[in-house]
């Protein structure tokens, strides 16, 4: 169905790299040029040996799921005829050691709000929406750990 690519570029910078004192700052470049500071999570490794200003793997899975699951949600309230003026999810994703002994991300939360202006989904419809969102989610289909969604409606 498709081919995804990235380009993951780092350079040394320093003479401490088999000290592992080395910096873990390096940059993802995409399609049409578009270039993301990344680094190790500062939650795993300090600075200066990460940079707290770049992305890290963890939250670049947390919000590929997000992203994933509203791209989702925004089809099927478009077809279901709502008008949607924005969402906002403040995703949450939770690492911790598995019983196999490794680290992990072992559970996502999503938690979507949707401001609606018109022909809003009831209760039932919404829920089942955002089911059906989760279902079709690339992302979520492809990672072996829970993703909770908890989404809420505002009407305007």
């Amino acid at each position: 169905m498709g081919t995804y690519y990235a380009t993951i570029k780092w350079n040394r910078g320093s003479d401490e790299f088999l000290k592992q004192k080395y910096s873990r700052g390096h940059t993802w470049h995409f399609d049409e040029g578009i270039t993301v500071p990344a680094s190790a999570s500062p939650l795993v490794l300090r600075a200066p040996l990460s940079v707290a200003a770049a992305v890290d793997p963890e939250e670049a899975l947390v919000a590929a799921l997000s992203s994933c699951h509203m791209l989702f949600a925004l089809s099927l309230l478009s077809k279901h005829g709502a008008v949607v003026e924005s969402y906002e999810d403040a995703a949450e994703g939770v690492m911790e050691k598995r019983a196999d002994g490794k680290t992990a991300l072992t559970r996502v939360t999503l938690r979507p709000v949707i401001t609606v202006s018109a022909n809003a989904p009831d209760a039932e419809t919404f829920a089942k929406i955002h089911h059906d969102a989760h279902e079709e989610c690339y992302i979520a289909n492809s990672v072996n750990f829970p993703v909770l969604v908890e989404p809420r409606l505002v009407l305007r």
